[in-house]
């Protein structure tokens, strides 16, 4: 169970990892860099300022520090000279205190100015870097875009572009669909020529009535032919008959018609 588990797990993130390459932009990716890249120079920056702030706070009390020392060095030395020696003391003694105070805020005073130091060197180094990366960001998007705009200028010559296949298709089920009706035009024009289909106009013929009209058009071919044979045969009187249609059998009919007289009632 524990290896299929393994096993669909490593499956599920091949996939994932497919997909993801799929969707994922190199533009889009180097631009999320560069922002975090800002991002981090402002977390470095504001660091630069507090630290900077903290040590002019520093300043400030070192000075007002100093400043209460210096005072109450005077006071003792006013007083001792008044011959209060007991007032000297006392002032002597505050003195000592602000100046304890005063060297611990100068110790804390150096780390800090160190550490500005630092931010701030870091702060330069980061900012280059992060100029740098936004050359190289720019030149890498402009020559992937410009990469991409080839590929699909290549793919369209070749067609084998999406734009291109989806094009080709649509060219290919009209040629089919063309070929189909065609087809089916042929075939229809051949069966009703036929007789198989029924013509709903009218016009068509059954197989009889085809049949008579071919006689009927080899006799008018046959008489045409015999009635240029007598013309060519007979000359000009033969041409006469033969227009008169059938002049040579009326005679003979007109001797039938003597020799069998009719009787009248």
């Amino acid at each position: 169970m524990s290896g299929v588990m393994k096993r669909m797990g490593m499956i599920f993130r091949a996939k994932a990892n497919k997909a993801l390459d799929r969707a994922e932009d190199p533009r889009e990716t180097l631009d999320y860099s560069y922002q975090k890249q800002l991002e981090l120079l402002q977390k470095v920056r504001r660091g630069v300022a507090d630290v900077a702030t903290s040590r002019k706070r520093l300043e400030l009390q070192l000075n007002q520090l100093q400043g209460q020392s210096a005072k109450l060095e005077d006071q003792g030395r006013k007083a001792l000279a008044l011959g209060r020696e007991d007032l000297a003391r006392e002032a002597l003694s505050r003195r000592a205190a602000l100046q304890q105070q005063v060297s611990d805020l100068e110790v804390q005073h150096q780390t800090l100015q160190g550490e500005e130091e630092k931010l701030t060197l870091a702060s330069q180094r980061l900012q280059a870097k992060v100029d740098a990366f936004r050359t190289k960001k720019e030149t890498i998007k402009a020559t992937y875009t410009a990469a991409q705009a080839q590929t699909r200028i290549a793919e369209s010559f070749s067609g084998i572009s999406e734009e291109m296949s989806d094009v080709g298709l649509a060219i290919q089920r009209a040629e089919d669909k063309t070929a189909q009706l065609q087809a089916r035009a042929g075939a229809i024009d051949e069966l009703l020529a036929s007789g198989a289909l029924d013509d709903q106009s009218g016009l068509a013929k059954d197989d009889i009535q085809a049949e008579l009209d071919r006689l009927s058009g080899g006799t008018d071919v046959e008489l045409e032919l015999q009635r240029m044979k007598a013309e060519l045969a007979g000359g000009p009187s033969a041409q006469k008959q033969a227009l008169e249609g059938g002049g040579a059998a009326a005679p003979q009919d007109q001797t039938q018609q003597q020799s069998h007289p009719r009787f009248e009632k």
